[in-house]
């Protein structure tokens, strides 16, 4: 079957063909491959000319990988600030843990964990200290999550297109394995006094950083994070142990996790009132805006990603939501006119869910942009939606749609219409 014939499959305006392309397209790869077996090698490779190299207590990455970093600005303040996740040089879901996001308000700290414990008091009729073997005596659960901080992609509401890369824009964003204890199994353990509405909970950094957490949030399925992709948090995610609450600006997920204090109102700290407070257009400010919105981001092509010679392409990217599953996600070449549905990767709750659709380049200008829809029915907003409400400037819980325009000489930039 020649790639002529996907030609057929076009599913909407702008070169996007039906996702069932993506079969045919294996196969016809394939099928060129086992052509090509005959072809006589002369000579064999040099690594298969001596032993390679010996064991080693840990793994280093490759050539490729080697060149694929976290994105590190300036920093003006040193220990405050964020890196960001290269989410356009990367594949699958699942972040590695050298690559995941950090914001830190304060530095990293050194922590003993012979000596650090996590204190639970407040409305409780038993107050409880545990410490990190203490913890590991607990029954475990591992869980798909993704975390983002609630900054992530606030340079769209700039009043001009930012020209930056997908990891630039959007790379406040990671997703791993985490493994901990269930914060309500230690709820439940301490016992709950009538009243209690809220718990307030507290860092070892040197920020103090300091969060209000509803009680329907930690009963849910919060918990305390102790491994991260099958090793123990590493310092800059907040070993020990960390709060971490699926689905919730990432902010909450207080790390470094020394106190748990359950209380009848919010504590109204600094970083829920100065900050981590969403402005509105109408001039009010709303609080306590946890929960991460259904959002998605095409990744590749993207900007720094420019295309080659005209033919056929796959327009891949990134979807999740705070609220649960992504159940489907759209993309558009045409600027929005006409939509087509992509093939979707493994889809776990409020974990990242991979989008791919096959797309043929014909060469002519194009804007490329996807739109997601969670299972609870919601669907990621125009950014001209999103604005209506938040205005410009406001930069936290940005989930609108953003556009890549692509020129006739394959060039992709950042647009807005």
């Amino acid at each position: 079957m020649a790639r002529e014939e996907l030609g057929g499959e076009r599913a909407a305006g702008g070169g996007l063909l039906h996702r069932r392309a993506l079969l045919r397209w294996s196969a016809v790869s394939a099928a060129g491959l086992s052509a090509g077996r005959g072809v006589a090698q002369e000579g064999l490779p040099a690594s298969m000319l001596e032993p390679g190299a010996p064991l080693s207590p840990r793994g280093a990455p490759g050539p490729a990988g080697e060149a694929i970093r976290r994105i590190v600005p300036d920093l003006a303040f040193p220990g405050t600030g964020s890196s960001r996740t290269p989410l356009h040089l990367l594949e699958g879901t699942i972040t590695p843990n050298d690559l995941h996001f950090e914001r830190h308000h304060n530095g990293i700290p050194t922590i003993d964990p012979g000596t650090f414990q996590l204190l639970l008091h407040g409305l409780v009729r038993r107050p409880l200290v545990f410490r990190y073997e203490d913890l590991l005596r607990y029954p475990r659960e591992s869980r798909l999550l993704f975390i983002e901080c609630s900054g992530n992609s606030g340079a769209l509401s700039a009043s001009q297109p930012v020209q930056a890369s997908a990891g630039q824009l959007h790379g406040l964003v990671s997703c791993a394995e985490w493994t901990g204890v269930r914060l309500s199994t230690l709820l439940d353990e301490a016992g709950l006094l009538p009243g209690v509405r809220w718990i307030e909970a507290e860092g070892a950094d040197a920020a103090a950083m300091t969060r209000s957490i509803p009680l329907s949030v930690g009963l849910d399925d919060a918990m305390i994070a102790l491994f991260q992709n099958g090793e123990p948090l590493r310092p800059a995610q907040g070993y020990p142990m960390r709060l971490l609450l699926p689905g919730i600006e990432g902010n909450a997920s207080v790390k470094w996790l020394r106190r748990l204090k359950v209380r009848a109102q919010p504590v109204f700290s600094r970083e829920e009132t100065a900050k981590y407070t969403d402005l509105r257009r109408d001039g009010k400010a709303e609080m306590f805006s946890l929960r991460m919105g259904v959002k998605s981001v095409i990744v590749s092509p993207s900007f720094g990603l420019d295309l080659g010679a005209k033919g056929y392409r796959e327009i891949s990217g990134l979807a999740w939501s705070g609220r649960g599953r992504i159940r489907r996600v759209e993309v558009s070449a045409d600027g929005g006119a006409s939509w087509a549905e992509a093939a979707l990767g493994d889809v776990q709750p409020k974990a990242l869910t991979r989008f791919r659709i096959p797309w043929h380049w014909g060469g002519g200008p194009a804007v490329l942009l996807s739109r997601a829809t969670d299972d609870t029915g919601a669907v990621q907003p125009t950014r001209e939606t999103w604005l209506a409400k938040q205005g410009h400037g406001q930069g936290y819980h940005s989930n609108a749609m953003q556009r890549w325009a692509v020129d006739t000489a394959g060039r992709v930039t950042h647009v807005y219409a």
